[in-house]
C-alpha cells in the first residue's frame, strides 16, 4: 500500500510485481527506489513489516482505497520460475534456497548447469512443482510457483475486495486503468516507466518457444496444478503458445470462488 493510501496491491510473485511496486513508490515520491523494491524498508506499507499491518488491515477491511492485483498465464509463469529460481544465480550470488538444487538433483535428476537440456529439465521440475503443491512433498510449495488463485484468495478471505484484476500480458492497459481511478501525489506516465524485471539475467535464456516445453503429460500436470487459474483469469489451457488471455475476468466470480 502506498504511504498516501492511494492504492492497495496484493503482490503475486512472477506477475510484474517489481514494476508495480516501483510505480507505486514513484507515485508517492517522484523517484524510483534504488535497488530491488522487495528490499525496501520504507517508502511503502508492506504486510511483512510489522508497523504496516495495522494500517493495511484498517484500509482493506474498510475498503478505503482502490485495491488491485495482476495475474499471468500459468504456462509462462511456471517457465519463468524455472529459469529464474532453479537455473539462475540470485542477486545475493547464491543459488535459490540454498540446498534446493542439490535436493532436486538427487530426487528428480534435475541438472541445470552448463549446456543442459532445457526441455527435459523443465519437465522434471514441473513434476517437482506438482508434488509440492498437491502433496506438499518433498517441501511446501514455493510462492513463485504456487497457484495465483491461492495468493489472490488470501486478500478476499481476510476481508478485502478487488476493484481491478488485470493481466501481465496487457500490462500498460491494466495499470493505466488503475492509475485512472486513483489520486496520486506524483503523476505517472507509463510510457516513461521502465520494466523492473529483477529476475532478468539470473538464469540462461530460454532456447525454445513456450509451447515446446509442454507435451501432453506436461499440460496435464499444469492443468492439475493451475486449473482454477485458467478458469478464473481467462487463459487458454489448450494452447501453451497462446500467452494472452482469451476471456475477460469476472470479478464477482473471482470473489465468489475464492472467498470461501
Amino acid at each position: 500500500m502506498t504511504l498516501s493510501e492511494s492504492m492497495v496491491y496484493r503482490v503475486v510473485p512472477k506477475c510484474a510485481c517489481s514494476t508495480i511496486g516501483q510505480i507505486m513508490y514513484f507515485s508517492d515520491h517522484g523517484s524510483f527506489y534504488e535497488g530491488d523494491i522487495h528490499d525496501a524498508q520504507d517508502g511503502l506499507h508492506k504486510w511483512a513489516q510489522d508497523h504496516s499491518q495495522d494500517a493495511i488491515t484498517a484500509n482493506v477491511r474498510q475498503h478505503k482505497s482502490f485495491s488491485f492485483t495482476c495475474v499471468r498465464n500459468p504456462y509462462t509463469r511456471i517457465l519463468s520460475s524455472f529459469f529464474d529460481k532453479i537455473c539462475g544465480v540470485q542477486r545475493n550470488g547464491q543459488r535459490y534456497r540454498g540446498n534446493l538444487i542439490p535436493q532436486l538433483s538427487q530426487q528428480y535428476g534435475i541438472n541445470a548447469d552448463g549446456d543442459f537440456d532445457q526441455v527435459a529439465m523443465f519437465r522434471r521440475f514441473l513434476l517437482f512443482a506438482r508434488d509440492t503443491i498437491t502433496y506438499r512433498k518433498p517441501m511446501d510449495p514455493d510462492i513463485h510457483w504456487s497457484a495465483i488463485s491461492g495468493h489472490i484468495s488470501t486478500f478476499i478471505v481476510n476481508g478485502g475486495r478487488y476493484d481491478k484484476i488485470f493481466w501481465t500480458e496487457k500490462f500498460n492497459d491494466g495499470m493505466q486503468s488503475v492509475l485512472d481511478r486513483v489520486e496520486v501525489k506524483v503523476p505517472v506516465d507509463l510510457a516513461d516507466i521502465p520494466r523492473f524485471n529483477e529476475s532478468e539475467g539470473h538464469g540462461p535464456k530460454r532456447a525454445y518457444p513456450v509451447e515446446d516445453f509442454f507435451d501432453d503429460l506436461s499440460m496435464h500436470l499444469v492443468y492439475e496444478i493451475y486449473k482454477r487459474d485458467f478458469e478464473l483469469f481467462g487463459y487458454d489451457f489448450e494452447n501453451p503458445g497462446q500467452a494472452a488471455p482469451v476471456r475477460e475476468i469476472d470479478l464477482d466470480e473471482v470473489h465468489k470462488k475464492l472467498g470461501s
